[in-house]
């Protein structure tokens, strides 16, 4: 099978996994389904989040913060202004990336923990400006009764939502896959490699960096604008600091630059936090339980990732299977055919054929 057929298999294995997770919701019950749209918000966050920490270097706690403003832009401008919702999800993305750009020109030079803990404070400060400007916001009441998305002059929820909202993702996640696979997605890599020897081939490092933070940004955006038409509600409670710890943790599992992986990462975290949800309101549990829970185990896991894991834990557990599976191929004596009918009969015919022909060959010889 050469390599165009391949190509195109996966293409078709592709299609049929984002075809399965578009009508899955259907299949699901109502509390599933709620669930299951917050995975698909979270992994269109992730997605962005794994191209800028895989091929930029940067690690960001700040999408939380992203999350947080595109969910804010599309409730404030739904219900002060009264625009169409269609148009404000639209806009959520795009005045996302144009915050993160102004923020990212001066917040980009800086690196390593520098940067991680600066993009930590932008969720603090725009948490700050949530809580303080009460008149847009709502302040810690926040914003009761967004009205509901129209599509088409009806208003999708439940399975339909998550159809949607999972048809995003799939879309999200091929603009990415395009994107690694394009000349800037070569460059990227080249930056991913080694930014001295990137910048020396002619690759304007900071460049590439700013638009890939951008994008990240505007994909969190996208991400925040669905979760506002989800709930019809916005509060800066929904909206902690954990949750952009969270986004890293998935990015941790799944691998940093692996589109797949951010969602297989997005998936299993947000069920892992729902578990964590439901076991921390158990009766006689504290009143913090839930959120004490949630960063112990969070930060448990992005320490063993880090000290053991470095390519992600995903990663990690393909290449393990890689290296056992020809190991055990190995470790097994071969077998051998069962011989066809008839088939031990010409041989020892053939077998007879040949010694009379070395013996005939001998007696010539001497």
């Amino acid at each position: 099978m050469n390599a165009t057929v391949l190509r195109w298999v996966g293409r078709a294995a592709l299609l049929a996994v984002g075809v399965l997770l578009v009508v899955l919701p259907w299949e699901l019950s109502l509390p599933d389904q709620s669930l299951y749209t917050q995975m698909g918000q979270y992994a269109i966050v992730a997605i962005g989040l794994s191209l800028l920490m895989g091929f930029a270097g940067q690690v960001s706690f700040g999408q939380g913060a992203f999350y947080m403003l595109g969910a804010y832009v599309a409730g404030v401008i739904a219900m002060r202004y009264h625009w169409p919702t269609l148009a404000t999800l639209a806009l959520a993305p795009f005045a996302t990336a144009a915050v993160a750009w102004l923020i990212g020109m001066p917040l980009l030079r800086l690196r390593g923990h520098y940067l991680a803990f600066a993009t930590l404070a932008v969720h603090l400060i725009f948490l700050s400006l949530v809580f303080t400007w009460v008149g847009v916001t709502g302040g810690e009441i926040g914003l009761i009764g967004v009205p509901k998305l129209k599509v088409g002059g009806g208003s999708p929820a439940g399975a339909t939502y998550a159809a949607i909202v999972w048809g995003l993702v799939v879309v999200t996640a091929l603009v990415s896959l395009a994107l690694v696979a394009s000349r800037a997605g070569r460059a990227l890599r080249g930056i991913a490699a080694s930014e001295r020897d990137a910048a020396a081939a002619g690759i304007d490092v900071g460049a590439y960096k700013l638009r890939l933070f951008v994008l990240s940004a505007g994909y969190a955006g996208l991400a925040g604008g669905l979760y506002t038409y989800q709930l019809h509600y916005l509060s800066p409670d929904a909206f902690p600091i954990v949750l952009s710890v969270q986004f890293v943790v998935m990015i941790a599992i799944g691998g940093m630059g692996s589109v797949y992986g951010a969602v297989f990462g997005a998936i299993g975290i947000t069920l892992l936090q729902h578990e964590l949800s439901i076991l921390g309101t158990r009766p006689g549990m504290p009143l913090q339980a839930p959120k004490v829970l949630a960063i112990g185990t969070f930060g448990l896991i992005l320490t063993v990732v880090v000290l053991f894991f470095q390519r992600g834990l995903l990663p990690a557990l393909v290449d393990l299977t890689r290296r056992i599976l020809p190991q055990l191929a190995a470790a097994d004596p071969p077998v051998a055919a069962a011989p066809l009918p008839g088939e031990a009969e010409r041989a020892a015919e053939l077998g007879s054929f040949h010694g009379r022909d070395d013996s005939a060959t001998r007696e010539t010889d001497g």
